[in-house]
């Protein structure tokens, strides 16, 4: 079983665990050749998700209910998300290495996403949605907290077409081992401000547009 202490010095190594399935408790260590990442407060926002959020009833909230998050993101047919994986996520969270964006639409929850902070490096796990643009509504508000916050590294470890629609694009390896040795010189801290409300983020987003 990897300990806390463990799996930090795996991502600070660029590697990160993942479980073959929720019934399956072991943990492989993963090196992709190719790495995701996003642009640290330059998510792209399409018109249609800045209208929705224009309109209002979003609220975005800061490690209100780590578990639950995790928990949410585990809650689909085929996850890497195992109970130990589970477990390590809160163990991290408790030493202040886990953090975890909740986003509710009318007092509701809607989605949301958690991951890993060592230095100036966010190491994004998993996202959900509950509802139309729950996680894109994540997405945004995490890459506008993060640029906040002094980090300079958004690791979304694998590109998807929805990761790509938003910004996020592929690096080599060893490019993305140089930008995480530099994010890892940084001294951020993802508490170091309150999430903005909605009509901020929308103000902040469309005058940087």
């Amino acid at each position: 079983m990897l300990t806390p202490a463990q799996l930090l010095t795996g991502y600070a190594r660029g590697v990160f665990p993942m479980a073959e399935s929720a019934e399956d408790d072991r943990l492989h260590w993963y090196d992709p050749p190719l790495r995701g990442v996003l642009p640290v407060g330059g998510v792209h926002a399409a018109k249609s998700l800045l209208r929705d959020l224009r309109r209002g009833g979003w609220s975005a909230h800061l490690d209100g209910d780590f578990d639950r998050v995790v928990a949410a993101c585990a809650d689909r047919e085929a996850t890497w998300i195992n109970a130990p994986l589970a477990t390590l996520y809160g163990a991290l969270h408790g030493l202040g290495h886990a953090h975890a964006i909740e986003i509710r639409h009318e007092d509701r929850f809607a989605g949301g996403i958690f991951g890993v902070t060592l230095g100036g490096a966010f190491f994004g796990e998993s996202m959900v949605s509950a509802r139309r643009n729950g996680s894109r509504m994540a997405l945004i508000w995490a890459s506008a907290h993060l640029a906040r916050c002094g980090f300079t590294l958004f690791d979304t470890q694998f590109l998807t077409p929805h990761l790509a629609r938003m910004g996020g694009v592929e690096i080599p390896r060893e490019a993305y081992r140089l930008r995480l040795s530099d994010a890892l010189r940084h001294d951020a801290d993802f508490r170091a401000h309150p999430l903005p409300p909605a009509d901020q983020l929308w103000q902040d987003i469309t005058q940087t547009s």
